[in-house]
């Protein structure tokens, strides 16, 4: 077992890997990274199943088959990707049993939906029921168009990872939309416990567009706020959680059974090669999260990064007087937060068309 990584799971900290393939899957990869890297969870979207399948020949036999059967593109990729992450499922059922919410394997909708709420419910629908696993997370766009549809597809009993949240009052309006989910859910009867949620709250894209605003600005000022947005963000994203958390509407639905929607930091693999290659990782260690982590910085943290005990909590009036200095620069940060949720849906519609192509000339090839 990583003594580095086991830390961070001491510290409270979900570890959950940002990749999955069926060469994880066959190989026993995935196994070994929960038994020795205290790996308890997987999150996945279409660039990486892209790069899963076009890396080589592990989904050749099943896609010659679904060719014989005459599947067309979209209903390939249903199909191994649900059945990828159906098999991840199962290799998790132990954390899942062993843990309140860890063991969770996310599957996204289809990013070309982001905007229509009733296809996004559809997609959810759809993709829970093929997985067919209590230990699936359905990932839906935090945006305002996915909002309503959090609230349905909780409201049926379905487990829901948030996705694509890079603001504050974004993430509020996601904690509203789970909570007026579970509602719906306990008025039909639904066993509230049976439902699990993250936020996904985006940290590495927010420095990259800050600094570069700010880099702009030129200042010495400006400059010297470079790498403190994210991590600031994120610090006050956490003590949104810690308020709504503390509400009575959350009491009376904890109460009844519900369980907290836990944020997760994703975006976690830093782009900047001049910051620290675990910084949005040691400076997010807190209790009750997720880091959802590309191998890379897995393996980065299992070698030599540290935990220094909780790095968030109580930190949110220090991460507002970070975001006072970015507007007193110039950073105009509403702009800053919808240019990067347009830039996400605008990123994963991108990959999913790169998923199609590779799986069209996969299907060309069978």
């Amino acid at each position: 077992m990583n003594d580095r990584l086991k830390a961070l799971a001491d510290a409270g900290v979900s570890i959950w890997l940002d990749d999955l393939s069926r060469e994880r899957i066959d190989s026993g990869n995935l196994k070994t990274l929960i038994d020795e890297n205290s790996v308890t969870g997987v999150t996945t979207n279409p660039s990486i199943f892209q790069a899963a399948i076009g890396a080589g020949g592990a989904y050749n036999e099943l896609i010659s088959k679904l060719a014989a059967d005459g599947q067309g593109v979209d209903e390939v990729i249903f199909a191994l990707t649900t059945d990828d992450v159906r098999d991840a499922c199962d290799i998790f059922a132990p954390v899942a049993a062993a843990t309140k919410d860890d063991g969770r394997v996310s599957i996204e909708v289809e990013p070309t939906l982001a905007n229509d709420t009733e296809a996004t419910i559809a997609s959810a629908k759809a993709l829970w029921a093929a997985v067919d696993r209590p230990n699936a997370l359905i990932k839906i766009p935090g945006t305002v168009e996915g909002l309503p549809a959090i609230t349905e597809v909780i409201g049926a009993g379905i487990s829901v990872n948030v996705t694509l949240i890079f603001s504050t009052p974004r993430y509020r309006e996601v904690m509203d939309a789970y909570l007026a989910g579970l509602e719906k859910a306990k008025e039909a009867g639904i066993d509230l416990s049976t439902i699990r949620s993250v936020a996904s709250f985006f940290v590495s894209r927010v420095d990259t567009e800050i600094d570069a605003r700010l880099e702009k600005i030129g200042t010495d000022e400006a400059l010297g706020l470079r790498g403190k947005a994210a991590i600031a963000n994120a610090r006050l994203a956490y003590a949104a959680f810690e308020e709504v958390h503390a509400s009575p509407r959350w009491k009376a639905l904890a109460d009844a059974g519900a369980n907290a929607q836990r944020p997760l930091w994703a975006s976690t693999g830093v782009k900047n090669p001049d910051y620290p290659d675990t910084l949005y990782v040691a400076d997010l260690v807190v209790a009750d999260t997720v880091n959802t982590m590309p191998e890379k910085t897995l393996l980065a943290f299992g070698d030599h990064g540290e935990v220094k005990g909780d790095q968030v909590s109580g930190k949110g009036e220090e991460a507002q007087a970070v975001f006072d200095q970015l507007a007193a620069v110039g950073v105009d940060l509403d702009d800053v937060f919808t240019v990067l949720e347009t830039e996400g849906v605008d990123k994963f519609k991108a990959s999913w068309t790169d998923l199609q192509k590779t799986v069209a000339d996969a299907l060309a090839q069978a």
